[in-house]
């Protein structure tokens, strides 16, 4: 489950071709406490990021464990903010799989303000 993570050795998929590729025509992206996507379309306009961000997140993959047709991965990451200065979280995305692409995307996001866990 590669499109959408770079950082650290890591190459990011850059290509929204790439990453729709890789999904299922309806695919659902949620983003607890933040949105709900449906749909292939709705995907490829929000891949870039939120307009508050320049560019998107830098992520690095801390694990990643799979069962089934489920991936679910532990993320840190930065994003740098459109204002000045960059947001630290830490990330946990669930993916759901059906006939070898993502069919559902979960993400919780919990931004870190003080430290690695606050």
């Amino acid at each position: 489950v590669g499109p959408g993570v770079g950082g650290r050795g890591t190459p990011r998929w850059r290509s929204h071709e790439q990453i729709l590729s890789c999904l299922t025509g309806d695919i659902v992206w949620t983003v607890f406490g933040a949105f709900r996507l449906t749909g292939k379309d709705a995907y490829d306009q929000a891949i870039d990021g939120a307009p508050e961000f320049i560019d998107p997140p830098e992520l690095e993959v801390v694990r990643m464990v799979e069962q089934g047709d489920v991936v679910m991965a532990e993320l840190t990451g930065t994003a740098r903010r459109a204002a000045g200065g960059e947001m630290r979280m830490s990330m946990a995305e669930v993916f759901i799989m059906r006939d070898g692409k993502i069919a559902e995307r979960r993400a919780w996001v919990v931004e870190l303000k003080e430290n690695d866990f606050r």
